[in-house]
């Protein structure tokens, strides 16, 4: 089975950069992608198109600006935009679409599918390959997700993902998700990793051998909390267990080495707060803000996690980390 590889280094990684790339960066990884032939990458603010605001963090650049010099860079690859209803418009994905933009990933909440129907319909009237990204899907039972993919499809969409928002998963929990849905859809199934429990790799493959097509992976794990499965890694892994990816592995490693290395604040490792992200499963994207409300308030961003995780908070209650913060400092 052919395999494809997306690489989310320029919009999950976006979040760990604190959403400071420059058009420079963003040309120079697309042009290795491309040159390595990874069939799609995704471009954008980390929590998506509209994404830059002072809730989720500010980009440097707009990002159709990075979109577009993405673009330019690409005779094979193709660069894919992610759009969470309430965050990103239909007119931004218009825009994007503008900007050279050819596949979309419309992401809700595991249980909120119903909000990406307009969304879904619009990415397929514009020619986009269109997916349903469903976040946070620890959050969910099985059944539950696949009635929520079931939805996906009845809009259009050509997969659907399940999507380890919080890095919360283990295999057994990737394998009884994507089965029901290899069973109950007709569309392809995707899936997305974070490495918060130091499972990304292990739950990809356990994704890819239950019948996933379309993977998630990040150049040397740039992404929220501890970050995704590694690209160049999961290339390598996935081909000596026989898995065809298309993918030059000598170029893509050159392109992680010597483009997004440079680019990486600090390395992508399991500290204490990505830990307790997937220990508590809470929102990846969460733990720069608990930081940053762990140092305003003079508390230890551990407390702020587990007490978010146990609030069940989700992408989009951002506000929620400084208020537990600050009853916490109480």
């Amino acid at each position: 089975m052919t395999l494809n590889i997306l690489d989310v280094s320029l919009r999950d990684g976006s979040h760990s950069v604190r959403h400071a790339f420059t058009e420079q960066q963003v040309r120079e990884a697309a042009k290795g992608l491309n040159t390595a032939g990874v069939r799609y990458f995704e471009v954008s603010h980390g929590d998506g198109l509209g994404g830059s605001s002072l809730q989720y963090g500010l980009s440097a650049t707009d990002e159709l600006k990075l979109i577009e010099a993405a673009a330019a860079e690409c005779t094979e690859s193709e660069v894919a935009v992610l759009l969470i209803p309430g965050i990103g418009t239909k007119e931004d994905l218009q825009d994007a679409v503008t900007a050279g933009a050819k596949m979309v990933r419309v992401a809700t909440h595991v249980t909120e599918a119903d909000v990406a129907a307009q969304h879904i319909h619009l990415g397929r009237e514009l020619g986009l390959k269109t997916a349903g990204f469903l976040m946070m899907s620890h959050m969910a039972s099985v059944d539950k997700v696949v009635e929520q993919a079931k939805l996906f499809e009845s809009y259009g969409a050509e997969i659907v993902y399940v999507t380890d928002s919080a890095g919360a998963m283990l295999p057994k929990d990737v394998t009884e998700r994507i089965s029901a849905l290899k069973q109950s859809i007709g569309c392809e199934i995707g899936f997305h990793a974070h490495n918060n429990l130091s499972m990304a790799m292990a739950n990809t493959v356990a994704a890819v051998e239950a019948g996933a097509s379309y993977i998630d992976g990040s150049m040397r794990a740039l992404g929220a909390g501890a970050g995704n499965t590694q690209t160049e890694v999961m290339v390598a892994v996935l081909e000596k267990l026989g898995y065809e990816t298309g993918i030059d592995l000598y170029k893509l490693i050159d392109t992680a080495n010597n483009v997004i290395g440079p680019i990486m604040q600090q390395p992508q490792e399991v500290t204490g707060g990505s830990l307790i992200l997937g220990y508590s499963g809470v929102y990846s994207s969460f733990l720069l803000h608990a930081q940053k409300a762990a140092q305003q308030f003079g508390v230890h961003e551990n407390d702020i996690l587990m007490e978010i995780g146990k609030l069940k908070a989700v992408g989009g209650q951002e506000d929620l980390i400084y208020e537990v913060a600050q009853n916490i400092a109480r």
